[in-house]
């Protein structure tokens, strides 16, 4: 009952009690971040959404910043980590459709379904993250577990590796993480040529020492 009411909150709360918790909810704002009440029943609000991608996004632009590699009009790159947004939605608003309008926000060309938003709770001095469904209402999430992002915050994360449907990558998109990856190893190849480097330098510096005469 519990995660069907997560999912169609409006069949399971009346106005009045939506107006009663978004009033609490507004009493414990700090951020100036409050919650809008519209007459037909339907409320807005905000929740911020930390990025936490592991591979790269591609996105429709000449100039990006960060390690990329180009394709025609496309630009792949890995997001800053700890990047937070934050969203203006409304109670009606799905899971799906928040995923779509940060990729929209972001400009980013990749496929929705390639993404998943997860919410993670604080409960007992443990950590919880749990990926929601595509029919769940991230605001109504956000008002009853209140303003405080300690105690449920938003995550957008990919899929799991085993979860990825490769067919929805474009072959330029495909080629593009390929170049990052050879890029990638070449850094870290040298890198570790460098530090061996260092080390027999040492090395030979202290035979020499050693065999020094006198």
């Amino acid at each position: 009952k519990d995660v069907q009411k997560e999912r169609e909150p409006h069949l399971y709360l009346s106005k009045e009690e939506v107006k009663e918790k978004i009033q609490s909810y507004n009493s414990s704002v700090t951020d100036k971040l409050k919650m809008t009440l519209n007459s037909n029943g339907i409320y807005t609000g905000f929740i911020k959404v930390q990025m936490e991608l592991c591979r790269p996004i591609t996105v429709q632009s000449s100039q990006s910043q960060g390690r990329c590699a180009r394709s025609n009009n496309e630009t792949a790159f890995y997001l800053p980590e700890g990047c937070v947004n934050t969203l203006h939605i409304s109670s009606t608003n799905t899971v799906r459709e928040v995923i779509e309008a940060l990729l929209k926000k972001f400009f980013v060309a990749d496929n929705p379904a390639k993404f998943a938003l997860y919410k993670r709770c604080h409960k007992e001095d443990q950590v919880y993250t749990c990926k929601l469904s595509d029919r769940e209402h991230p605001l109504y999430l956000r008002l009853v577990a209140g303003p405080r992002t300690e105690m449920l915050s938003f995550v957008l994360r990919e899929h799991e590796t085993g979860e990825v449907m490769w067919e929805a990558f474009s072959i330029p998109e495909l080629q593009n993480f390929l170049r990052i990856l050879d890029k990638e190893e070449n850094d870290q190849l040298q890198i570790l040529k460098n530090r061996y480097a260092a080390y027999r330098g040492k090395l030979e510096e202290a035979l020499r020492g050693v065999l020094k005469p006198g």
